[in-house]
């Protein structure tokens, strides 16, 4: 008996180490107005690799606002605004599984990377915080770098306004 042979084929997986330049703005969230007359713009500006996944990008913004509990989130990009249909929604792996979700999420935050999203300078996307409280944030691509130069990453490498308390 002869067998057939499959050829098997290996995936490369060639590691993306393009630097990717991101100021993080909160648009909207639970700050009173004493806390935003003081603070007219809070913004970090954050730098990433290409090959770190949207989770990561996630624990760097949820450390640089000084948050202390985790909350739902989700990132969307390709859309004109907070809660745009035509975006492509990143969410945990639970709401992968979601039957009340209104449309098919694009990915699993923890498996897809921030390179892999076709970002280009000038772009932005929307980052949504604890679907309670609904902190919104905008997220400007402020410049891609072939190669990141030796370091931790992500890091804040910028910080404007103080962080607002996560509960008003």
């Amino acid at each position: 008996m002869e067998r057939s042979r499959e050829k098997r084929t290996r995936k490369i997986q060639v590691r993306d180490d393009r630097l990717y330049t991101l100021d993080v703005l909160i648009i909207s969230g639970p700050i009173t107005q004493e806390f935003a007359k003081k603070n007219r713009v809070i913004s970090r500006t954050i730098q990433a690799r290409g090959h770190q996944s949207l989770q990561e990008l996630h624990q760097a913004i949820f450390r640089a606002f000084d948050r202390e509990e985790e909350h739902m989130y989700e990132f969307q990009i390709g859309g004109k605004g907070p809660h745009d249909p035509k975006a492509r929604c990143y969410v945990l792996p639970m709401a992968m599984r979601d039957p009340f979700a209104e449309g098919k999420p694009a990915g699993d935050v923890t498996r897809t990377t921030i390179g892999s999203l076709g970002l280009k300078v000038g772009q932005a996307f929307g980052y949504w915080f604890d679907f309670g409280d609904d902190w919104w944030h905008q997220i400007n691509v402020v410049a891609v770098e072939e190669g990141a130069p030796p370091g931790k990453y992500p890091r804040v490498t910028k910080r404007i306004g103080k962080s607002p308390p996560q509960y008003a």
